[in-house]
Parts: C-alpha cells; structure tokens; sequence
C-alpha cells in the first residue's frame, strides 16, 4: 500500500516496508537516504498525521513507482532492532489472530516508545527512562486532573459514597504484604519426592518441552517455580514468569526478591502489569529487553517483551480466563507462550490445579508432559466439602442457619472465615412491589446494580458504568416502598457486621480497591490476622496464602449451573476448587460449605470429591459427544452499531458470502457457520451487539478460510454501517 506524493527520488534511497497501528491490512512503502535495519522504529508521515512504525522488509524496490513513496521522517536511534524471535512472534500473532502486524507489533510497546512526542534523540550519558522522566511526570498530572474532572461530574450521592470509601479504605492499615513476606518462611522449603521428581523433569529436558504442573491447591507449586526459576538463572538465562491478575503480583514480586536476593541487587527482576504506569513500564521493559532483569514477573502483556537469553517460561493458573485479551488483539497470552517456547526451544511450564479442558487433553494424549503434585506440602489435610441444601431452608439475606453456625464457631476457635460471592455492589436491582418496576440501565439492555457507601445509595451499571442517584419513589406509580432484591458482597459484609458485632468484618472486591494501593492495604490486615471475617469476590479466590483461614462459604453459584455458554460449568468447577484452596492451608480441620439448591450436579459432586482428572473427563466426553472444544476450532465474528436490525443484516450477508461464491472457499467443506444471533446483553452505552460462530473440527481449514474470508467483509462493513471485529478460540459466546 502506498501515499501517494510527487517528489524527487535519488539513485541512493533504501527502500523500506513499515509496519503501522492502523486498521488496514499490509505493510507500508517509504523511503530513506540511510540504511535502516528490519526491526528498527521509524517516524513516517501517514496522511495528516506523524506515526511510530517497525521496519519490516528493505526490498531492493519498491511495489510501486518510487515518485509516489514519501520518505521516513526520522530514523529512530534510541532502541536496538528488534530480534529476529521477537519479530517472528509478532508475525505468528498477527497471522493466526488475523490482525496487521502493526496492530501487533505497536500496542506491544510501552507508550513512550511508541509516541512520536516522546522520542528525543540518542544521548549518551542518559538513558530513555531518565529521558522520559519529566514527561512522564507530566502525564500523570494529566491523569489526576482527567480523574478530578470525572468526580466532578458525578452526582453528590456517589461523591459522598466515593469519600466514604476512601476513608474506610487504608487508614488504619498496620502491617503490610511486605511485613507478611518478611514475616513468613521464604527460605528453600524442603521439596517432597513429587516436587522434586517435577524439577528434575523439567532441568533435564532438552529443546522445547511442555509441561502441564497439575497440583492440587496448596501443594507446593509455586516452590517448584523458585528452584526451577534458580536453576535457570544460574545457566544465565532468564526466566519469563506470568501470573493472571494484577492483584497476586505484590506477594509473589516480594517473594521473588527475597529468595533471590543472594544472586543479586533488585535489577534482577522486573514487573509488567497494565497497573504501572507509563514511565515503571518503559524501565521494566528495558531493562528485561536488554538482558538485565533476568526475571519478567507479570500479567498477559509481558508475553511480547524482547528477552535476549529467555531460558523457561511459567503461566502459573493456565486456565484463568485473564490470559485472553478481550479488545483490539484478542490473543491468549498462554497459548503465545507455548509458541514462543515452541519456536525458542525452552521449556514452558503450564501449572494449575483446575487445568484447561485444552491443556488436560493435550496431556492426556502425551503432547504435554504431565507432572502430578497429589498431596498439601505442608502436612496438613485438604478441607471437607460439603454441600448445604438450601432447598427447604429459611435463609436469612442469604445465609442458611448451618453457615451463620459455621461462622459463630470458627469465631469462637479465633480462626478466620472467607464468604465467596462473585457479585460486588449491594443488590443487583432495585424493585418496586406495587407495579413490578426494576431499576435498568438506560443504556444498556441490563440492570443498573444498588451500591451502598455509608448512608449515602446510588445506582451503577456494570456494563457501562452510567451512575444515577436512587430514586426516592418509584418512577412508574410513586410507591416510595422501593426495595433491593438480591445480593452483593456490600450487602453481605453489612448483614455479617450486624449477626456477629464482635467480628471484624473487611470487604475486598473491585469497588473496594479501585484506588492504587487498596488492594494491597486490605490483604496486608487480612494476612495480619485484623480480619474475622472477609467477604470478597474473585479477586480473593486464587494465589493467595491466609495462614489462619479455617471456613470457605460459598454463596450463589448455582445459575453458572444453567448459563448458555459451553464453557461454564468449566469456570464454576475451577472457581469453586480455587475459592476452597483458600481454606486450612496452614491449619487441619478446614470446611468449605457451598450452598446449592442442586446438590446432585456433577459439577459438585467432583469438587465434594476432590476429583479434578473425574470432573475434566466426564466434561470433555460431553464435548465430544457434540462437536465442541478442544474437539473443535472456532472464530467469532462480532458487529456493533445504533440498531440491532445493521448488526443482523452485515452478519447475514457475512454467512452467505461462501454461499455465493463456493469457488473461492476451497476449504469450506470443512466449515460449519451458525446463525448469527444477539448477544444475551443486546445493548451496551446504546450500541447493539451480535455475533456469528464459525466451527470446524480443523484448525488448517479454518485459518485457511478466514484468510479469503475476511477481505471481503470491509465492503460489507460500509454498506450496513456497522463495526466488526474477529476473535479467534473465542472463550465467551
């Protein structure tokens, strides 16, 4: 593709085809008076506009006349060229995700490096983090400002609720995660013989090697990470470490920096999450990039740092969800692991204790070596489950009278108790009982959830994020009897404060850690025993390590029972297995009570059983038995407009192209596409939303027709008017 511009051209220009953050397929042609390596960034001009791109090919000509490539603005001399592996994974992401490689390539990098106003030029003595500092310093106070600007607008009833929470939040915090670092036993654990048997395999494996590290919670797996991450660093490589969610990286960052404190200053390891901000993101990036930080901690985005002596690679909880990019590239950052192990010849270790139903099978038929940890490191023994039929109880906002009882006990034993409920705010909707009215989104095809802070109420979609006050009396008849129905955690942490005052009752979920900081302040009291009882989402249900927890209760699973998405009942079984994890880890005689009105699904059954290989089985044999993953590859194609009728209508004639034109599918034989149906929550901020699956039992067949059929859905996009975008192994239909 070119830019057309008149110019004159020397016998001495180099060629260039440059990689963009744009939306449009394929490279770009310019042209510069010096020799850029492939690799290398490059500021060009793109219609109006000045972009950052990647040198991606120096043709020895151009693929059109030369008068009409513009030449590159700026050679940029601050960086090194990319790798060769590193440019080889762009490649690999940006063709099997169906993206252009600057789409890849671009929102890889950290801000500061892909911003045409960062870049100052090469200067000796200072490095691109020192040079960044004051602009770094700059944008923050933008964002303050931003932030301000949005409270502003808020209404007062969400104002006051905001101020409550900020002085509910960390005042009175003593002790910190790093105390309970500091505190707990960080030394080498002495390995049992699983333990050992799991690093032994994996340091004597030779090229590439898959592991699956399949252990039950609390049974050492993070162990075998450190000796394994110490052996490889004693070879000099690095090692790259990925963790799901922002939340579990203080502790182990922590962890990591004490245990390897012997080999060397804290420039040994670096941390990436979407939580730093820009300029802590460039200095980890660099300094991994450049060889110096021998360990990358961090979230899914830290698959695609430049690491010159990368030895391993652990995704630690490989099934979690938070590995898939759900916006603009949509890629799972473990199965890029596996390629990027693949293609580096290292080992990668898969470990969890609920695996994927993806990464069970590839065990199960010898593709992944698996390696088993069946019992707790330390001697204690995995906590009783069992099942509360609440199907004739009188609940009390949602407690059966066995739990409230459980509660009282552990109380009385001074052990602390986890109430799970994966649903923040205080109630889901707020009704009238004179005329049935429900509080709903006005722009979204949802309800807007109840919050509470102190004595102030306000209304919040979770979809959206539109807020209103709560309406004094019922908008449709006037009835000022408005009730909440349903539950949160806001509305369970009050109703525990008020049945046990005694009890030192503490809420960790999203609205309680939105600010820096939170988080890590509210787990520090939980780890230093000034918490009874914690009330928490699933922000508490993995990775962490409560010394004291004796009780788990387990409130409202049931409707993942009954979702439409296939993969459900997987989610709920490594929910719950994660969530009980929690309990007697360091103490014997630990309960986890689910309340349940269907006891007898097999989902709870395995979990009372402890039996994840029996669960997985038996729900793969349901896959097979209907042609879904991992026996099957899909793609989903997703439109948005103003009306649903634009959305239907593209993804229509999006399903009759093959249809029409069956010469060129070749591989559509191969090809199973469903009706394009709307989303469960149709309308979100008034976009209305649909989707089509497509299916084949063949990964090759199905790339192959993505590849001739997604150039022609542009003309179509413009014709309805409509948004679209493709996700392929899509994990939510």
């Amino acid at each position: 593709m070119t830019l057309s511009a008149s110019t004159d051209v020397s016998s001495t220009n180099y060629w260039l085809r440059v990689a963009l953050n744009v939306p449009l397929r394929g490279l770009f042609d310019y042209r510069s008076e010096q020799a850029v390596a492939v690799g290398q960034r490059v500021i060009v001009p793109f219609g109006r506009r000045k972009l950052i791109g990647v040198v991606i090919e120096t043709p020895d000509q151009p693929h059109f006349p030369p008068e009409q490539i513009k030449a590159v603005d700026q050679v940029l001399d601050d960086l090194p060229p990319f790798s060769d592996d590193w440019m080889r994974l762009a490649r690999f992401a940006a063709t099997y995700y169906h993206r252009s490689l600057g789409e890849v390539i671009l929102p890889s990098l950290p801000t500061h490096l892909r911003r045409v106003g960062s870049y100052q030029g090469k200067r000796s003595g200072a490095g691109p983090v020192a040079r960044y500092d004051k602009r770094q310093q700059a944008a923050d106070a933008k964002e303050q400002e931003a932030e301000q600007a949005r409270e502003a607008e808020e209404t007062t009833e969400v104002k006051e609720a905001r101020a409550a929470e900020k002085t509910s939040g960390t005042k009175e915090v003593k002790g910190s995660i790093s105390d309970f670092v500091k505190s707990a036993n960080v030394d080498e654990a002495h390995l049992n013989s699983e333990q050992e048997y799991a690093v032994e395999q994996v340091r004597e494996s030779q090229g590439f090697a898959p592991f699956l590290l399949y252990g039950i919670t609390g049974s050492g797996k993070t162990e075998v990470y450190l000796r394994l991450a110490r052996h490889y660093l004693a070879l000099g490589k690095q090692v790259l470490f990925m963790t799901p969610e922002i939340n579990l990286t203080p502790q182990l960052q922590l962890l990591l920096h004490k245990r390897f404190a012997d080999l060397a200053q804290n420039q040994q390891l670096a941390v990436l999450h979407s939580g730093l901000s820009d300029g802590q993101r460039l200095d980890a990036w660099l300094r991994t990039s450049r060889g110096e930080a021998k360990v990358l901690l961090g979230t899914r985005l830290s698959i695609f740092t430049p690491m010159p002596d990368l030895g391993l690679i652990i995704v630690d909880e490989e099934h979690d969800a938070s590995y898939k990019q759900q916006e603009s590239l949509r890629y799972s950052a473990r199965d890029l692991a596996i390629w990027r192990a693949h293609d580096l010849k290292i080992p990668v270790v898969l470990g969890s204790a609920t695996p994927s139903l993806e990464t069970w099978r590839h065990a199960q038929r010898g593709h992944y070596q698996q390696l088993t940890l069946s019992k707790r490191a330390r001697p204690v023994s995995l906590p009783s489950i069992r099942l509360l039929d609440i199907r004739r109880e009188k609940l009390e906002q949602g407690f059966s009278p066995r739990l409230l009882q459980a509660i009282q006990e552990r109380l009385d034993k001074n052990e602390q108790s986890l109430i799970f409920l994966n649903r923040r705010g205080f109630a889901p909707v707020l009704r009238c009982h004179s005329c049935a009215w429900v509080s709903r989104c006005v722009r979204c095809t949802t309800f807007v959830v109840m919050h509470q802070a102190g004595s102030c109420n306000y209304l919040q979609c979770h979809h959206c994020g539109y807020q209103s006050r709560v309406p004094p009396a019922c908008p449709d008849c006037g009835d000022q009897d408005l009730q909440p129905m349903g539950r949160g955690t806001q509305r369970v942490e009050d109703f525990l404060a008020q049945t046990f005052p005694q009890a030192r009752v503490l809420r960790i979920d999203a609205d309680s850690t939105r600010r820096k900081g939170q988080a890590e302040a509210l787990f520090a009291k939980v780890y230093s025993g000034e918490v009874d009882i914690l009330v928490g989402t699933q922000m508490v249900a993995k990775g962490h390590d409560f010394a004291n927890l004796g009780l788990v209760g387990i409130l409202n699973t049931d409707a993942m029972l009954f979702s439409q998405d296939f993969r459900a009942p997987e989610r709920l079984f490594a929910q719950l297995v994660q969530v009980a994890g929690r309990a007697g880890r360091h103490t014997e005689a630990a309960d986890v009570l689910v309340q349940t009105e269907y006891p007898d699904q097999a989902v709870y059954q395995a979990l009372c059983q402890h039996d994840y290989p029996g669960f997985a089985n038996y729900a793969l044999e349901e896959r097979k038995a209907v042609g879904l993953p991992p026996y099957a590859y899909q793609a989903l194609l997703s439109a948005q407009a103003r009306a649903l009728k634009q959305t239907l209508e593209f993804l229509s004639l999006a399903r009759d192209l093959p249809l029409e034109q069956p010469d060129n599918y070749p591989s559509f034989d191969a090809i199973f596409i469903y009706d394009p149906v709307p989303l469960r929550i149709v309308r979100v901020a008034n976009i209305e939303r649909a989707q089509l699956l497509v299916e084949s039992a063949n990964r090759a067949a199905l790339q192959s027709f993505l590849n001739q059929w997604l150039p022609q859905l542009e003309p179509l996009a413009k014709k309805t008017r409509v948004r679209y975008y493709l996700e392929v192994d899509p994990l939510e239909i």
